[in-house]
């Protein structure tokens, strides 16, 4: 089971009057969101922008003011839409999808609070197995394809639950903000699916897993992208993936195919996302999503046909 310096003067708004994004210890602070510290600026007005705010241009990054006035790119006001560095809209609520994906976990746990282990049974994570109770097989190589989804949102105990939501709390707000609910939300469901196949693939027939540990691990492995994509500091995120790796692989009843799967796939995704050139980003970045899926796809099906053949 997955168990898983300043301006001592004080800095100048280029749209007028004092700037009040810079902390009181002097690290830049993003002028929209005051309690974020950011290494980013706007490369016209020079503000400090945080990823949520931050839009890819052809040199860098512009804040959405500058942005809407036309940004002296000889567009018109309003006629480039605010987008995050991955090419998504910004929108009034970057934690919408995260709180959507925790609402939905959340509500199948109660569901197995209230039904007990037939459903857990159900919907877990198995390979191909004899079911005592309906005396016949269960599982992937059965053709019940759907247990690659309902494994990423079945959980078991509290502890389970309470550490993956903890976790999707605190990593899919940014990457909601930095990559659009879109991506993300395509993200969430190819690493999840990824821990999934990889279980399929490498975990014997009749183990079962479940839990939302492949996702996350995907996040975990999309945001090192990220901040190694914005030049933030990498140390943070590196030492929280190898105590995560390390948890894993050295905690007893870990489908730690699961998270490698998840941490894999998501981090391959999402550097197509940040990296896609501009011009061909939509393009390049569907593609890479469509390729992760085929990949899926085929070791589900490489496993079906060695359990099944």
């Amino acid at each position: 089971m997955e168990q898983a310096p300043g301006n001592p003067q004080g800095p100048q708004d280029a749209h007028g009057g004092n700037d009040p994004s810079e902390g009181g210890n002097g690290s830049p602070r993003c002028y929209r969101h005051p309690d974020r510290a950011t290494g980013i600026s706007c490369t016209r007005c020079e503000r400090p922008i945080c990823p949520e705010c931050m839009v890819s241009a052809s040199v860098g990054f512009h804040c959405p003011e500058c942005v809407r006035s036309g940004g002296g790119t000889g567009h018109a006001p309003g006629a480039s839409r605010p987008r995050t560095v991955a090419g998504g809209a910004l929108t009034a609520d970057p934690r919408l999808l995260t709180k959507i994906l925790i609402g939905v976990n959340v509500a199948v746990f109660l569901a197995v609070m209230a039904v007990g282990d037939r459903l857990v049974n159900a919907l877990d994570m198995v390979g191909l197995a004899f079911d005592p109770g309906s005396l016949g097989l269960v599982g992937v190589a059965h053709g019940e394809w759907y247990r690659l989804v309902t494994a990423m949102f079945l959980h078991q105990q509290v502890m389970h639950i309470a550490f993956n939501m903890l976790s999707l709390w605190w990593l899919g707000p940014p990457l909601e903000a930095a990559l659009g609910r879109v991506r993300f939300l395509a993200l969430y469901f190819l690493a999840g699916l990824g821990g999934s196949a990889l279980s399929y693939l490498l975990a014997a027939q009749n183990q079962p897993s479940l839990g939302a540990s492949g996702a996350v691990f995907g996040l975990l492995g999309a945001t090192a992208v990220l901040l190694r994509r914005l030049n933030y500091d990498m140390k943070p995120v590196l030492i929280l993936l190898g105590l995560n790796l390390a948890f894993t692989f050295l905690w007893p009843n870990i489908a730690w195919q699961a998270h490698v799967g998840g941490l894999v796939v998501g981090a391959a995704v999402t550097y197509a996302m940040v990296h896609a050139p501009r011009g061909r980003r939509n393009a390049i970045q569907a593609a890479a999503c469509v390729l992760a899926l085929l990949v899926i796809v085929a070791v589900v099906w490489t496993r079906t046909v060695q359990l099944t053949g």
